[in-house]
């Protein structure tokens, strides 16, 4: 790590039980648009509405309801729009999100990696006290290396 202690905070459980909260509170506000599941299939195969699409689609739109006389038949132009507007607000709702996930995702990161160099730097600690015969230090080698992330050895006779 390049970096020491870049993020020192705590979240109380409080705090924890607020943003809970307002989670939920967003996902009962929206669950009336939030029905959809889609399977990976579906995603790949189905037209998709960007930044450059939403604009195309609103301009699309504003002529079709001028030139009623131009729309076919088959085409619901309300209902058109109200899918719409539906997707423009949950496109600018996701993107508030999607930046609130990626600050999340950078804090945990570099927490996360923060507190397993710590973990590292005691495990070895521990290591080199167990190799010198330091009172209670193979006890705990030996349990954090049952627990230990890295690749452990088969225990599959070989053939």
């Amino acid at each position: 790590m390049t970096k020491k202690n870049q993020i020192s905070a705590e979240i109380t459980a409080a705090q924890t039980t607020a943003v809970m909260e307002n989670i939920n509170s967003i996902n009962e506000t929206l669950k009336h648009a939030l029905t959809i599941n889609l399977t990976n299939d579906d995603r790949l195969h189905m037209l998709k509405m960007g930044d450059k699409t939403l604009a195309f689609v609103q301009k699309a739109l504003e002529y079709a309801v001028q030139n009623q006389t131009l729309c076919p038949v088959f085409l619901d132009l309300s209902e058109a729009q109200k899918d719409y507007s539906l997707a423009a607000g949950l496109q600018a709702i996701k993107q508030k999100v999607a930046a609130l996930l990626r600050a999340i995702e950078d804090a945990e990161m570099v927490a996360g990696g923060e507190a397993y160099d710590a973990a590292l730097i005691f495990y070895n600690s521990v290591k080199g006290a167990a190799r010198s015969n330091i009172a209670g230090s193979q006890a705990i080698e030996d349990d954090l290396k049952l627990r230990f992330p890295g690749r452990r050895k088969s225990t599959l006779p070989t053939v």
